[in-house]
């Protein structure tokens, strides 16, 4: 980990490149790590010496008891999951004292998941596949500026009166535009729950109960810290084919996961950000709709699939599974400014004999070919991967611990990346443990 005051780990894909993992190898070298931004729609899995976690709203710097670990302003919390979370880390020793939740970060309600599926519902066929966690329509309610934030969850009075004006607000919605009653049972069941004012209250009142201790002003803890010389590591969410200016729109996130969301949600200014270090898999993957030019809709991406483990860590959705998107990567390099990469699940592709990367993409009604990424989500969708083909290794990565130790092959895939990226690749992983990550 170099000697640089701020660093932010971001995704350079769809999401899902492995970006907990990354965050708990450099966690070790630093003093506070912010989670800046979405959800737990987000899952980070962590493999240490404690044990095999799946994160979804805690930062990946909580296995380290020295570091501090915050929950941005830019993050959606749905307390009683948060409390499940903490509780799940509890059971099997993992001390969370050292973190905190910033006062100003807004709530997910049981509303917001009654919001999310009426809104898959209404699109049909055009589903945009959320994790359905309520994610997006809490987004929309801070930006609509009607949001409840943690700050008035622990004003219990303010916090009844915050919602039971949302309430009126969902029960005319329901009843008014979705017309959703009567639909099905499932349908009233979830109805019911998320506009049931008493349990609400009592479910998420004791949830703050739970979480005061870890409230703080997420602000000035920042500001001292970085007033201190704290090393900070800004760990993202998603990547950025999800970000919802950027990405695969609207196929994407309702927050930015690059480093300028990074900024705002954490709290510090945008200068003070020193270095930005994208994740990539050494393939594609991603979780729910849109497009994915490189996707392998056969027996390649059922190995991909399969040896990569690639189900969602939130969801358990099986991911779909590509080759590795150069002209993505490269996009994310010049939006995000990477100063260098951190390629994961290298080991992954052991077995294959020989390795396609996607090096631009063909329109197949123009015959055109191009290496940029098209702002129109239908574009992209009908784009055709144009392939550089490389020598597989055949061999087994897991054990190797240096540069050295990799088969040239491997070696070779890995530069051929990095030449395409236009920046180093620092770091990458044969594996989810963190002595199996090695640093060029």
């Amino acid at each position: 980990m170099p000697a640089v005051p701020v660093t932010a780990v971001v995704g350079a894909q769809w999401g899902d490149e492995g970006k907990g993992r990354v965050v708990d190898y450099l966690a070790a070298d630093v003093d506070l790590v912010i989670r800046y931004g979405g959800g737990n729609n987000a899952g980070h899995t962590v493999v240490n010496a404690q044990g095999h976690f799946k994160l979804h709203l805690i930062p990946s710097g909580i296995f380290h008891p020295s570091v501090r670990n915050l929950l941005g302003n830019g993050v959606v919390i749905n307390p009683p999951a948060l409390v499940d979370e903490l509780d799940g880390l509890a059971a099997v020793g993992v001390d969370a004292s050292n973190l905190f939740i910033s006062d100003r970060a807004h709530l997910v309600l049981p509303y917001h998941v009654l919001l999310d599926e009426l809104e898959e519902r209404e699109r049909g066929t055009a589903r945009l596949g959320t994790t359905s966690r309520g994610i997006g329509p809490a987004y929309i309610d801070k930006v609509a500026r009607r949001g409840i934030r943690m700050v008035d969850l622990l004003a219990s009075d303010r916090f009844r009166s915050g919602l039971k004006v949302a309430l009126g607000r969902i029960n005319r919605m329901v009843d008014g535009y979705y017309r959703a009653r009567g639909v099905d049972p499932d349908l009233d069941a979830l109805i019911s729950s998320a506009t049931d004012v008493e349990a609400i209250e009592a479910s998420y009142l004791a949830a703050a109960d739970r979480l005061r201790p870890h409230v703080t002003d997420g602000q000035r803890l920042v500001a001292d810290a970085l007033s201190s010389g704290a090393r900070i590591l800004l760990e993202g969410q998603l990547g950025t084919m999800r970000d919802v200016d950027w990405g695969a729109y609207p196929y994407v996130t309702s927050s930015s996961p690059i480093p300028g969301g990074a900024s705002i949600g954490a709290g510090l200014p945008a200068s003070a950000i020193d270095e930005v270090i994208g994740v990539t898999k050494a393939y594609s993957t991603a979780v729910g709709a849109g497009p994915l030019p490189t996707e392998l809709n056969d027996a390649d991406g059922e190995r991909l699939r399969g040896r990569g483990q690639e189900y969602g860590t939130s969801t358990g959705r099986p991911r779909r599974c590509g080759w590795y998107d150069a002209v993505t990567a490269r996009f994310s390099v010049e939006l995000a400014g990477y100063s260098r990469i951190a390629l994961t699940k290298l080991d992954v592709l052991d077995s294959e004999r020989e390795i396609p990367i996607c090096i631009a993409y063909r329109d197949p009604r123009s015959g055109q070919v191009a290496t940029v990424n098209p702002a129109a989500s239908e574009d992209l969708a009908t784009c055709e991967p144009v392939y550089e083909r490389l020598v597989g290794w055949g061999s087994d990565t897991t054990a190797a611990r240096e540069w050295g130790d990799l088969p040239p092959a491997a070696q070779a895939y890995v530069l051929r990346l990095e030449e395409l990226a236009g920046v180093p690749i620092s770091y990458v992983s044969v594996g989810p443990h963190r002595e199996q990550m090695i640093v060029r």
